[in-house]
């Protein structure tokens, strides 16, 4: 079958919705179709296969494609770090950004944040420190995916002057920006500095988010402060409209079960408006057992053994 210039944008676009969907299946049958027409070593449609693999996880394929392209962009580059680095593959992140140096390609906005992402996930701070020097130098102090991700970086790597430094130096902000800073300070046991941290972002008019909530739930849960996290969770919806999802609720029962407070916590679980999973049922469980709660526990292991005979059932 010949291949036409018409048909380079139309697989293109094809591929494009393949990566929006994470649709494998899909994403095969018109690899095989761009394969019969003679187009897959087109580079821009060989382009976009590396980043529609990349997107559906298919790392080994998309580094396969990327390995047989005559033009490996910047945007390409970008694609398999962001990929590597979603899938916690952060070693190999670290490897295509520096084979990208090497191959002297320019960094845009999109490069540094997933780099960022694997310096913080590594403790990598001196590394995350040149790349805030990149990040600089390419001027994108003011961009806040960069900024945000440099926040990040610094929190988790316990470098709590600098995550501040970069946060207090922003021109913008947005509800990631105080939520990271807000984790950074959790994360390290300054439970302190994450409540007033909540109530600056309320004072200035930024609505927190379910992220940001759950950062201070676990801020009042890995401090021991039940009563502030009750107070917090049932402000949530109620001051600003953000609706418990099962990520708050895991999050009320550790912190009640941390307390001893299994009895509560059992009845929060049977009062939501959600299908509670297993993952809250275990945590549960866990405190029942630390605090010896029998009668508790042995109901949880009924609710747990019918999750698990219905879903064998099916």
């Amino acid at each position: 079958m010949p291949s036409s210039r018409y048909d380079i944008p139309f697989y293109a676009s094809l591929l494009e919705a393949c990566s929006s969907t994470k649709n494998l299946r899909s994403l095969k049958r018109i690899h095989a179709l761009t394969l019969k027409l003679g187009i897959s070593s087109h580079d821009y449609i060989r382009a976009k296969l590396v980043s529609s693999y990349a997107c559906c996880a298919q790392l080994h394929q998309a580094n396969l494609l990327f390995s047989f392209a005559t033009r490996q962009p910047t945007f390409l580059f970008n694609t398999l770090i962001r990929a590597h680095s979603s899938l916690n593959l952060f070693v190999q992140s670290l490897h295509i950004f520096r084979q990208m140096l090497l191959a002297h390609k320019p960094i845009d906005r999109q490069t540094l944040p997933p780099v960022l992402k694997s310096c913080a996930a590594l403790s990598a701070l001196r590394l995350g420190r040149q790349v805030h020097g990149a990040v600089l130098v390419n001027g994108f102090a003011s961009d806040l995916a960069n900024s945000n991700a440099l926040i990040t970086m610094y929190a988790k790597c316990g470098d709590l002057v600098s995550a501040r430094k970069v946060f207090d130096e922003m021109p913008l902000k947005n509800e990631i920006s105080w939520s990271a800073l807000m984790a950074g300070y959790g994360m390290h046991g300054i439970f302190g500095e994450v409540f007033l941290l909540f109530d600056r972002m309320a004072e200035v008019g930024e609505r927190p988010d379910g992220v940001t909530f759950t950062t201070v739930l676990t801020a009042c849960s890995h401090g021991g402060l039940t009563e502030k996290g009750k107070e917090y969770f049932e402000m949530m919806e109620r001051e600003f409209g953000v609706r418990p999802v099962l990520e708050h609720y895991t999050c009320m029962v550790d912190m009640l079960g941390r307390a001893g407070r299994v009895e509560e916590a059992e009845k929060l679980i049977l009062g939501m408006k959600m299908k509670p999973d297993e993952a809250l049922w275990s945590a549960l469980l866990g405190a029942c057992r630390i605090h010896g709660k029998v009668e508790v526990a042995e109901r949880v292991e009924e609710k747990l053994c019918g999750r698990s005979m219905r879903v064998a059932a099916a």
